[in-house]
């Protein structure tokens, strides 16, 4: 978890998001946490695998993400499954729902990280990928890493 050139250290990241969608926008937010789930999210204990957005309320609300209790929280730990407020300015949210009332699109967590000692999210505006797209993609990626692989041969 080594901090990159913007002040950025990341904690966790959902790479299935972009296995199962096609991410056409993102956007940083901040999320509302209690003093605990902070210092739980420094040592690097959350998981956003199974976690997705909503925003029907004119608020954004993470749902499933799960922050492990700080062990030497006792009676201050908050339940590690709680919804967790996202924030964000009016305008950004009210677009987004917007985009969410079209059909096939939803709201998915992409990274959790520090950025400037503040915890940050990054969402992304997600559209289902089918089978067909999914497979296309793992093609891709098996060609780009047979030509690299055949590079690298050539090159010693």
């Amino acid at each position: 978890m080594a901090e990159d050139k913007s002040g950025k250290k990341l904690i966790a990241n959902n790479k299935k998001a972009f296995h199962d969608y096609f991410i056409e926008e993102q956007l940083e937010v901040g999320i509302e946490l209690f003093g605990t789930e902070v210092k739980s999210i420094r040592a690097g204990k959350c998981s956003i695998k199974e976690a997705y957005i909503d925003a029907r309320t004119g608020e954004l609300i993470i749902y499933g993400m799960n922050i492990a209790p700080y062990e030497k929280g006792n009676i201050f730990n908050k339940d590690p499954m709680r919804d967790k407020r996202l924030l964000a300015h009016k305008k950004e949210i009210m677009k987004l729902q917007g985009q969410l009332t079209q059909k096939g699109y939803t709201l998915l967590p992409l990274e959790v990280y520090l950025k400037h000692g503040r915890v940050k999210l990054l969402i992304g505006l997600g559209r289902g990928k089918k089978l067909y797209d999914k497979r296309d993609a793992i093609a891709k990626k098996d060609m780009k890493r047979e030509t690299e692989r055949e590079f690298k041969i050539k090159n010693l």
